[in-house]
Parts: C-alpha cells; sequence; structure tokens
C-alpha cells in the first residue's frame, strides 16, 4: 500500500504556507495600512482633538476681552502662582535625584539594584489619590506624625509642603528613565578615558557624562515640569483644595466649573493646554535632535 504523502511543514509553526493565489497584493497592503492610520486619526480626534477645540471655543466664545478678565482674577492669579511655585521647587529637586539616582544605577553593580528600579517606578503604577492618601497617613494630624508636627507648629497636609511633597513623589521617575538607558548606552569609556589624563570627578561630570546625556536629561526635564504643573489627584488630596491657599491651577479649573463659572474654568483649562502644547514641541524638537545624532 503506497503511504499516505504528508503535508509540508511551513517553518517549525506547523502552519501550512499560503498559496500564491491567497498571499495578499500590494494593493491590499496598502489598503489596510490607510484604514488603519484612519482609525487612528479618528480616535485620536474623539478622545483628544474635539475636546482640546471645544475647551478654545468655550474659552473664546465671548471675546478676547472677557478671556484676559478672567486671566487677571485674584484666585486664578493666586493659582497659577502656587503652581508656577511647585514646579520651580519640584523640578531641580527631582533632576537633581534623576541624575545622582541613574549614575548610580548605571555605573555600579549591586544587590538590589532591580529592586531599586522598581521603586523608583512606584509612582508610575500606583493611583495618585493612593500616593496623596499615603501623605495623609503620614503627615496628617491623625498621621504617624502628626503630634509631633502639631508641637512644632508645623503644616504639611492642607498647606504647601504637602503640594510640594505630592508633586515631587508623582514626578519622580521621569529624569532617572530617561538619563539611565543614555547612560548604559554611552557606557563608562570616555569617562575613564578622562580619569587617566588627571581630570578629576567633576570635570569629568561636566565636560565627559553631562554633554553624553543632556538630551535625555532636557526630555526628562520637560516632562517633570509638564506633570508637575497639570498633577491633580495626589494634589487634590494633601492640598484640600483650599481656595486662594492651597489651590493649584488643575484644581481652579475642577472647582471653577462645579461653581458654574465655566469662564474661568475654560480659560485656566486653555492655558494649561497651551503648556502641554509647548511640551510636545520641546518633545518633537529634542527626538528630532536625539535622532539626527
Amino acid at each position: 500500500m503506497k503511504p499516505e504523502k504528508k503535508p509540508e511543514i511551513y517553518g517549525q509553526t506547523g502552519i501550512l504556507p499560503p498559496s500564491q493565489n491567497e498571499r495578499p497584493t500590494p494593493s491590499q497592503g496598502v489598503w489596510v495600512q490607510w484604514v488603519l492610520i484612519g482609525i487612528v486619526f479618528v480616535y485620536i480626534a474623539l478622545l483628544l482633538g474635539i475636546p482640546a477645540v471645544n475647551v478654545f471655543y468655550q474659552a473664546f466664545k465671548g471675546g478676547i476681552g472677557p478671556f484676559f478678565e478672567n486671566l487677571i482674577q485674584p484666585d486664578f492669579v493666586s493659582a497659577l502662582w502656587l503652581t508656577v511655585l511647585t514646579a520651580l521647587i519640584v523640578v531641580p529637586l527631582n533632576t537633581c535625584f534623576g541624575i545622582c539616582a541613574a549614575l548610580a544605577i548605571a555605573h555600579k553593580k549591586f544587590r538590589g539594584r532591580t529592586f531599586l528600579l522598581s521603586l523608583i517606578d512606584l509612582p508610575f503604577s500606583i493611583s495618585p489619590v493612593v500616593a496623596g492618601l499615603m501623605f495623609v497617613l503620614i503627615f496628617g494630624r491623625q498621621g504617624w506624625l502628626g503630634d509631633w508636627l502639631q508641637s512644632w507648629n508645623i503644616r504639611i497636609i492642607f498647606a504647601f509642603p504637602g503640594i510640594v511633597l505630592a508633586t515631587a513623589f508623582i514626578t519622580l521617575p521621569f529624569v532617572v528613565r530617561e538619563v539611565l538607558p543614555v547612560l548604559e548606552e554611552a557606557g563608562t569609556d570616555q569617562e575613564e578615558a578622562a580619569k587617566t589624563l588627571g581630570a578629576n570627578p567633576w570635570q569629568i561630570f561636566w565636560r565627559v557624562t553631562l554633554p553624553n546625556i543632556r538630551w535625555g536629561l532636557l526630555y526628562g526635564v520637560i516632562l517633570t515640569n509638564a506633570r508637575a504643573m497639570g498633577e491633580f489627584g495626589a494634589v487634590a488630596v494633601v492640598s484640600g483644595n483650599i481656595i486662594g491657599r492651597a489651590q493649584t491651577l488643575p484644581l481652579f479649573v475642577e472647582d471653577a466649573y462645579k461653581s458654574y463659572a465655566t469662564s474661568s474654568a475654560y480659560s485656566a483649562a486653555v492655558l494649561l493646554s497651551l503648556l502641554a502644547l509647548v511640551t510636545i514641541v520641546a518633545k518633537a524638537v529634542l527626538e528630532r535632535k536625539t535622532s539626527v545624532r
């Protein structure tokens, strides 16, 4: 009896190769590509484009005059100043921390390195509301350090220090995560060469390390600044949303909208949107410079 012929196996997958008639033609591939691009544009338009256009329309539908009048209201100015001040403190702090942490992790192999990276990434995975609640449980009046802080008349929760702490926690990973891959890719050859030529640690950092990581560092700083100015959840928990005292710009938008001051809410939202636009442009410029290099 003649043995039955087994089908030819395609690779190691066991899947039969498509026949010539079943393979997609070049025109079909182009058609699928344009459909996917169209889906992406429609999705972005629904989630980002239309809401953003509506914010600008609502802010300027009464004219340019009411828009600028909303920007000089005392509550708005207070919220804007508190937001800018928070960013001015948090961004340099997390930039210094990010550089130090990235240098330590990239150049040293030690036990617990993976665990340390996981801790640095914790703000990415934890809810901002939970992060704010953690600070309340530590520094609040009924928290672990509540009695000690009250004895020294120090107020952190429902005050500016709490806003800074919560924002610093949320924006902690950005600089580290942008600088670390650059350092690992650059290696230590140039730094070792500078050391053999007699350069001290500061000269090595300023003339060798910093030029190598400058684009990654700037990218991390931009992301840190954008998140610091736009953070809502953690700041809402620790600040108490006290108007004129502990209210940042995102909290002002929510409070104004709930108070039916929609014109003020949309004006503040336009300012935050412009900040996001500047961040996107700066990000694109840095990515272009990085790719050119």
